[in-house]
């Protein structure tokens, strides 16, 4: 590196005098199984150079790791020695997933000429609080993924193995202390010393993270990209953003979205991401023949006999507005009720309402049975009659209300599910507000859905004050939140009338390609 820094790689060489081209791939996480096979060895077995080098600080590369500070600047080292290697192909492609998407933003971020070809799967560009937690800090994921991190290395493999077994327990149980700084330091021990000053700036706007997003790379980015992500991945939203940001100024972009989480990209989804990347790759690196036959690719869940996918021109496709109002009678009708009704329920951040399933890093993420989420009495829901026929939701649904607190510093968590016929119900999409404001009207925007509402089924709205240890609680007292010791209930109240109501991208058939 410019610094004098060496990293480690790992270079496969394909086995042919004709190789197909050159890979780069930059992770944080060992050049072992799985990544090895999964992103070196399947790839030079289709006659690609593949380097695949361990990112600063990590398995072996010198300088410390500094999570998503040093990568545009290294990226870029290593492809000027990737330039004067014999072997090097004269153009090279990248591939990976998640941290390893990031690294592909970064080089984009001040795009190398001989770039031809990127494929990033579940890659986030912007590491802003927010944004990773999608309207609040993502405490479970910036703390479960620090303490993943920070043990990858450690030498006493059956005692990390034991921990993340338990991991998941660790970081509720930590989530759940006060103060959360010094509860956090106390799982994470001497490693991931990065993870306070994360905690210290919850706000996206707030200088901190400049030096750890890469809006840029959307707006300088010409080479082909292919996106891959899954409805129940925690980055999809980011996903989705950098397609309409590529696709809006022409460069070739493909995106597939699939009904998977962010660890099933490795397993479920793995076929479909290796077929897709290969063909990308092949295309764009290559000169062969694509076999998409569309830019956007979508799985559209629906009932268990009708799932399926479609190729659409661009996303989100033209759906028309299916309105719900949500009503005295804990109903979602057509019809608005009369103003002046209203409900009340009560967050208590001592007895935070939990997280079940959803967009998350864990494997407790992804669709769940949620009945139990909906009988708490810090919950208001809102379900509405049997649908008479299949209800296809595909966008961004969107909950506005009319509410009010008694504190000025609180959050609003919403939901949708559908509630089958039993009376069971499963998370479809949610939504978080920080800092609600204590009243006044409300928009949320919820997760981007392709879903089916089975004939016969129902549709459920969930409303509570929080989501927890997903989202960092609000304590309703605006203490700063690694230091906070105290806290204070908050009283929500939502109002019924034309201006509380569901709006859904909604209708009787599927988009079609056309």
């Amino acid at each position: 590196m410019r610094d004098g820094v060496e990293l480690r790689a790992n270079h496969y060489a394909p086995d042919t005098a004709t190789p197909a081209g050159t890979l780069l791939v930059r992770a944080p996480y060992g050049r072992g199984f799985p990544f090895s096979a999964l992103f070196g060895a399947v790839y030079a077995a289709r006659g690609y150079h593949v380097v695949f080098q361990s990112v600063r600080g990590t398995f072996g590369s010198g300088g410390e790791f500094d999570p998503f500070v040093n990568e545009a600047a290294d990226g870029a080292d290593t492809v000027a020695w990737l330039r004067e290697q014999p072997w090097y192909t004269g153009s090279f492609g990248t591939i990976g997933l998640s941290y390893l998407g990031f690294t592909q933003w970064a080089l984009l971020s001040d795009p190398p000429p001989d770039m031809k070809a990127a494929v990033i799967t579940v890659g986030l560009h912007d590491v802003s609080g927010p944004r990773w937690g999608a309207g609040s800090f993502g405490l479970n994921d910036f703390l479960g993924w620090s303490d993943l991190v920070s043990r990858q290395e450690d030498p006493r493999r059956l005692r990390v193995m034991l921990h993340q077994l338990r991991a998941q327990r660790f970081v509720d149980e930590a989530a759940l202390k006060l103060p959360l700084g010094e509860a956090s330091r106390a799982l994470l021990g001497e490693g991931a010393p990065w993870f306070e000053s994360w905690l210290e700036h919850p706000e996206a706007d707030d200088p901190f993270w400049t030096r750890l997003h890469l809006r840029d790379a959307l707006d300088r980015a010409e080479v082909p990209v292919l996106l891959l992500s899954g409805w129940q991945d925690l980055f999809v939203e980011q996903t989705l953003e950098q397609y309409r940001a590529l696709n809006s100024r022409g460069v070739p972009t493909g995106l597939t979205v699939g009904p998977w989480t962010h660890s099933q990209m490795m397993t479920k989804a793995a076929p479909t991401v290796l077929r897709e990347s290969l063909d990308w790759l092949g295309t764009h690196l290559g000169g062969a023949p694509s076999q998409r036959s569309s830019p956007v690719r979508i799985h559209l869940s629906g009932p268990s006999q009708d799932p399926r996918w479609l190729d659409l021109p661009d996303w989100p496709p033209a759906m028309p507005d299916a309105v719900l109002y949500l009503g005295p009678d804990r109903r979602l009708s057509d019809t608005a009720p009369a103003p002046g009704d209203s409900a009340t329920f009560v967050y208590n951040p001592g007895d935070p309402t939990p997280t079940v399933g959803g967009r998350l890093l864990s494997p407790v993420g992804g669709y769940r049975d949620d009945t139990s989420l909906a009988r708490r009495a810090d919950v208001l829901t809102f379900t509405s009659p049997s649908l008479p026929t299949d209800l296809y939701v595909v966008g961004a649904p969107v909950l506005e209300l009319e509410h009010s607190c008694t504190t000025p510093h609180n959050d609003l968590f919403v939901r949708i599910s559908q509630v089958d016929e039993d009376g069971s119900s499963r998370n479809v999409s949610d939504g978080y507000l920080a800092s609600a404001p204590d009243a006044g009207a409300v928009r949320i925007e919820l997760d981007p859905v392709a879903w089916t509402f089975a004939a016969g089924s129902r549709i459920r709205v969930l409303i509570a004050g929080g989501s927890h240890p997903r989202f960092l609680r609000n304590l309703g007292t605006g203490e700063p939140v690694v230091s906070a010791t105290t806290f204070t209930t908050a009283r929500h109240t939502v109002h019924f009338g034309e201006a509380t109501k569901l709006v859904l991208p909604a209708d009787s058939s599927p988009p079609s390609a056309d």
